[in-house]
């Protein structure tokens, strides 16, 4: 088990008060461990019914806020057959020590719509059920100590002004006024949300059971689930059938696992991975403090500690670096706590007492350590496991349950009712993580680890974890390594991010940045390179990634893709699966390569990719046997996962009679893309790469090198090139032939992080990023990848047709800036003095010489939005709380005709000169 180690208090004084006083005493004292909430939900005389219903349409496990939240919305939206089993009480096991903060400004347009909902519920309940929830609206306000933390509040008070969410940006002297009780002499800045507050766990929930019992839905307490029936039918899919329990057996398609710490058990039941685990998270409770009365909470991010009103006390607590998880989880902790470890708590005594000295003359009422779950990336678990349908993921809150509740508890019930979110949930779909990985131990444990002891960290747009690197490897990745790659993560995967002249940059294991006695790396140059990205200005790195863009444009450049996901959908109904489950037209002969998207019923992409139509071939992952259509699918390695999943569930859902070959860790891929990348490529092959008999969106089998491989006619950057697909064991020697002979074109290797510029200089989608699940086709101007001026019917084909019949109510739109700004995404897009959006994903342009960045624009009044209506506005960009003038391009702005990817380079390129 991993436990803290002892922190020992050497007498460190702050200004004002020994910190160590108020521990001291603590220490000495009895202190009382219990929550600070005037009553609970347990009831301990209560028997287990007698009997349960013999059917449900979904069943729902675990009675904690999740759970409750789940039951509310399903009964709401007409589902009344529902069942909640609670193996307790309502609120055992977390929700009923929660500390009930709730805040809505956060670095990501999702997680905003969700608290948003969260608390708009928690102010309505009381008039829809007569139960007060508890909501005491006091305000928040975030502290910044230093520069780059108040540009990260700045960017969070720039987006909430497109979702109508008022705050703040005070200086120290506003900040006191505000809140007399803190210290301020150390204060950069800080940001108010006057709109912030705090609710009480066990009115919350016996407001939200209230409303959906009146609805029809049933509460079961002490009725433990004891086994999930799980059956494989004739398709060899495997579906939920029915759930055991203590009392009785239900009957039901659906179950949705909403146990927290319980869930990896539950889950285990149905064959299902469930990649999260328990750890010790405390708070403690001051006696009274005078003055303290109606004061907002206080988050201090840089001190990693909260301070949240519990009527005339404060609530300390945060995030600390060591973290003791609890791997023996016990069935029968329900309304349990543990020993708070002073010694892991000790570390937010000293922010507490600078932030608010009169802490340090105060004592401690009361101790909460309770078991909370926490994931690999510090998101909730949510959606349909990949494993079995009907298996609904709804935990692993990572301590913001209570706040993200509603939110996250809509989207499940839309997800089970009309089988799919209405948002964008990919961020907290169980399939954001590969299978390969969801059982491994190790990576679960680093990872969660590393996001808990991250939690309060700036979130910069570039930073990358040290925990459980080089999991997944390519035959590339030492070779690139030695040439100075700076590698990111992905699905477990190393792919290149940029490429630093210093030479290599190894990824070390995991020294839990040296607690559990570890020994830190030193050095670490892998950390020390990611520490260039800790800033919201242009990074160090800058200029070299711009040389690896502009050569690109050039010259040539190779870009290791090998991460890619790489499936064969072959079998009888392969062709009728891929007129289905693919937007554009597939019956194209063999070797063309389609681009298209994937939709589901709402019309929503849910991925884009591209499809090639191929021949059977002889053998190798690159060009496998197989009988009638075949289709190879080459999608990004990010979301390989997500789109793997979406294609197997729309097969099992149609009956189709094929099914998908993963060859995703058997194949490199390498793309040479460049006005050179032709010429260089001939002197390695016999085949023939004229536009003529190799023309753009094409695919064969070719040699290379002496070494066969499939080629792909495409580009993702906007300039002429071939993708590589090449078979592990050829792999290295296609690489250095290539290099080799690119020397006299002034090769060079580029990364992610040139694609990432490459592309959306080209106005090229990143899937997740300004190309989601709450966007169609239409609204990101990829109408052309719909095959609507065809009969042939596809999956969102109906939603197409009514959206374009209705009219359009946002559209994407490029926007740049004169100003020698660096732009990174949610910026609020400002037209005639009114927000109508944010930039979903921005970089430098190197060759157009500026900041750009993507979004969509909404009219304020909520009609169609118009080309007429886009071309007339004026717009600002505001980043960070300053505006920008901005021009709108309809448009890409470089290369609008798409002449470089044909191989057309008639017109000089526009290049500017790069600005340090």
């Amino acid at each position: 088990m991993l436990r803290a180690g002892r922190i020992l208090l050497c007498g460190q004084n702050t200004s004002r008060t020994s910190w160590t006083a108020v521990l001291s005493r603590s220490c000495s004292q009895s202190v009382q461990s219990g929550v600070p909430y005037e009553h609970q939900l347990k009831d301990h005389t209560k028997d287990a019914p007698t009997e349960v219903p013999a059917s449900a349409d979904v069943v729902i496990v675990g009675g904690g806020v999740i759970g409750c939240a789940t039951m509310y919305y399903l009964t709401k939206m007409g589902q009344t057959n529902v069942v909640l089993l609670e193996k307790d009480d309502l609120t055992a096991g977390t929700t009923w020590h929660t500390a009930g903060l709730v805040w809505r400004l956060r670095p990501n347009d999702v997680d905003i719509q969700l608290l948003n909902r969260s608390r708009d519920l928690m102010q309505e309940l009381e008039e829809e059920t007569g139960v007060n929830p508890g909501w005491i609206n006091n305000g928040g306000l975030f502290i910044a100590s230093r520069k780059e933390r108040l540009d990260e509040y700045k960017r969070l008070h720039t987006l909430g002004k497109v979702f109508g969410i008022e705050s703040h940006v005070l200086g120290p002297s506003e900040t006191k006024k505000l809140y007399p009780l803190l210290n301020v002499d150390d204060v950069y800045g800080t940001v108010y949300s006057p709109g912030d507050g705090t609710i009480d766990p066990a009115g919350y929930c016996t407001a939200l059971t209230r409303a959906a019992t009146r609805l029809g839905g049933k509460v079961l307490t002490k009725c433990a689930v004891t086994g999930i029936d799980v059956q494989t039918d004739d398709f060899g899919t495997r579906r939920v059938q029915a759930v055991q329990t203590s009392s009785g057996t239900i009957k039901t398609n659906c179950v949705v696992n909403c146990t927290g710490v319980w869930a990896p058990k539950i889950g285990k039941m149905a064959g299902v991975k469930t990649p999260l685990v328990a750890m010790r998270h405390a708070y403690v409770v001051t006696e009274r403090i005078e003055g303290i009365q109606n004061m907002p909470n206080v988050r201090d991010h840089d001190a990693s500690v909260y301070l949240k009103l519990q009527g005339d006390a404060l609530q300390v607590g945060g995030y600390e670096p060591n973290p003791i998880f609890w791997e023996d989880v016990k069935d029968d902790f329900a309304f349990s706590l543990f020993d708070l470890d002073w010694d892991v708590f000790s570390v937010h005594i000293e922010g507490a007492v600078n932030r608010v000295p009169k802490i340090g003359d105060t004592g401690i009422k009361s101790t909460v350590c309770g078991p909370e779950s926490f994931t690999p990336d510090h998101k909730a678990l949510l959606g349909e496991a990949p494993e079995v349908r009907g298996f609904f993921h709804g935990c692993g809150f990572n301590s913001l349950g209570m706040n993200l509740s509603a939110g996250c508890a809509k989207q499940l019930a839309d997800w089970i009712i009309q089988g799919r979110p209405t948002l964008d949930m990919y961020g907290y779909d169980i399939r954001r993580f590969t299978e390969k990985l969801t059982d491994n131990y190790k990576w679960i444990v680093e990872r969660s680890h590393e996001a808990y002891a991250k939690n309060y960290s700036i979130v910069y747009p570039h930073d990358e974890p040290l925990a459980c690197r080089n999991m997944r490897k390519d035959a590339l990745t030492d070779t690139l390594e030695e040439a100075g790659c700076v590698f990111e993560e992905r699905q477990g995967w190393e792919r290149p991010g940029w490429y630093s002249p210093q030479g290599p940059a190894k990824r070390l294991s995991y020294d839990y940045y040296g607690s559990y006695d570890y020994q830190l790396h030193d050095p670490n140059t892998y950390y020390e390179r990611l520490q260039n990205d800790y800033t919201f200005d242009f990074p160090v790195q800058h200029d070299i990634i711009g040389k690896e863009c502009l050569t690109c444009r050039e010259s040539v450049a190779i870009f290791n893709m090998s991460y890619f996901g790489k499936y064969y959908l072959v079998g009888p109904d392969a062709q009728k699966a891929a007129d289905w489950i693919f937007s554009n037209d597939m019956q194209k002969p063999e070797g063309h390569t389609v681009y298209t998207c994937m939709l589901n019923q709402a019309g929503g992409v849910e991925a884009d990719l591209t499809v090639s139509a191929i021949e059977p071939g002889s053998g190798g992952p690159h060009a496998p046997k197989f009988e009638g259509r075949g289709f190879y699918l080459a999608a990004g390695g990010g979301a390989a996962q997500q789109n793997y999943s979406h294609i197997q569930t729309v097969i099992q859902d149609q009956k189709f009679n094929c099914h998908l070959i993963d060859h995703s860790d058997d194949m490199a891929l390498m793309s040479i893309q460049g006005p050179k990348s032709r010429e260089l490529l001939q002197t390695l092959t016999d085949a023939d790469l004229s536009n003529e008999a190799f023309p753009f969106s094409t695919n064969k089998v070719v040699t290379v090198a002496g070494h066969e491989v499939r080629a792909l006619r495409l580009s993702f950057v906007g300039e002429m090139g071939w993708e590589l697909h090449v078979p592990n064991v050829s792999c290295l020697a296609v690489y250095h032939a290539v290099m080799d002979a690119g020397a006299k074109y002034g090769i060079t290797n580029a990364g992610y992080r040139a694609i990432d510029s490459l592309s959306l200089e080209k106005g090229y989608r990143h899937w997740h990023a300004d190309l989601r699940i709450d966007d169609t086709p239409l609204e990101s101007l990829l109408g052309f990848t719909c095959k609507l001026k065809t009969d042939t019917p596809f999956l969102g084909r109906e939603a197409l047709e009514r959206q374009k019949k209705e009219g359009i109510k946002k559209r994407i739109a490029c926007f740049s800036i004169d100003d020698h700004v660096p732009l990174h995404g949610l910026e609020a897009i400002w037209r005639d003095g009114e927000a109508v959006g944010f930039l979903r994903r921005a970089e430098y342009a190197f060759a157009l010489g500026k900041s750009i960045g993507y979004g969509y624009v909404r009219c304020p009044d909520g009609s169609a939005v118009t080309a007429d209506f886009m071309k007339s506005g004026v717009y600002t960009l505001e980043h960070m709380g300053a505006t920008y003038p901005a021009k709108l391009h309809l448009k890409s702005p470089f290369d609008p005709q798409n002449k470089r990817v044909k191989g057309i380079y008639d017109e000089p390129l526009p290049i500017h000169k790069v600005q340090a």
